[in-house]
């Protein structure tokens, strides 16, 4: 079910609900929330996950690399 997002026209309140098409038509038809459509959201950042990753799952990754063999030693990016 897709995610919409309201306003209730009497107290402002600001609401994502998941609903039907249905569900969200009978919704809006009673009056008291009104739909808002706008632009999605943007990915405001990008980058490496491994720079995001604790310190024991680097650790991991490090002896990983040291228990496999040569032939496959550059796969293992840490």
């Amino acid at each position: 079910m897709p995610l919409y997002t309201f306003r209730n026209k009497e107290t402002g309140e600001v609401k994502d609900m998941i609903l039907s098409v249905s569900s969200m038509e009978e919704l809006t038809n009673e009056g008291e929330w009104e739909q808002i459509i706008g632009a999605p959201n943007m990915v405001t950042h990008t980058g490496n996950m491994i720079n995001k990753t604790s310190s024991d799952w680097k650790d991991h990754l490090k002896n990983i690399k040291k228990s496999t063999s040569r032939r496959y030693e550059n796969s293992v990016k840490v």
